[in-house]
């Protein structure tokens, strides 16, 4: 059985020790069916420092994500939605984590997000080999990588013809509809060709 949490992360800054989450959006996937979408808005950690450039890029200010629920709120509220999919003592039953840039950026942030809730077992719901959505693309498009200005997000998938002008980058839920939309495409040309 597949289990894919696709997620993505807005945060007060860049790096995991001393910055907090103010988003976590995402979409469960098991067997190729969604079976759950989330949008959890959340007070970062009392004791992140909180970095107005990220907020800009965000979209949000100090005076929204502080009205937000507290971290330990939805934290608890994760973990029930989490407990509905997996079984956390069956170290055979787990989620992918599945994401953009997600190994270099927001695996070690949830991670993080965990450890500020005193909750040691990360690893209980996930893989430690997360599906990164950056790197396939980057095998998908080797040959094509001088075509691209950059790999962010959006400009990959414009090259690869999917409408980022819906919604708002930058906002993790639409993030992740676009990173979904990436990792869908690329899997179907990797199946169409036999990989």
């Amino acid at each position: 059985m597949s289990k894919l949490f696709f997620y993505d992360l807005e945060t007060t800054g860049t790096n995991p020790g001393r910055h907090g989450i103010h988003q976590i959006s995402g979409e469960i996937v098991i067997d190729g069916k969604t079976v759950e979408t989330f949008d959890f808005k959340v007070q970062p950690n009392p004791k992140a420092q909180i970095e107005d450039a990220a907020l800009e890029v965000g979209g949000v200010t100090r005076e929204q994500i502080m009205a937000y629920p507290p971290m330990g709120q939805v934290y608890t509220q994760l973990v029930a939605m989490l407990s509905k999919y997996v079984d956390k003592f069956d170290k055979t039953d787990k989620f992918h984590l599945v994401g953009y840039n997600n190994r270099g950026f927001d695996d070690n942030f949830l991670r993080g997000f965990f450890l500020q809730n005193g909750d040691k077992f990360f690893g209980s719901f996930f893989w430690a080999d997360s599906i990164d959505v950056l790197v396939l693309a980057s095998t998908f498009l080797a040959d094509h990588r001088a075509e691209l200005q950059n790999f962010k997000l959006a400009t990959v998938a414009d090259f690869l013809g999917i409408d980022t002008t819906a919604g708002k980058l930058h906002d993790a839920s639409f993030d992740i509809f676009v990173t979904k939309a990436v990792f869908d495409f690329i899997m179907s040309k990797f199946i169409m060709r036999g990989v």
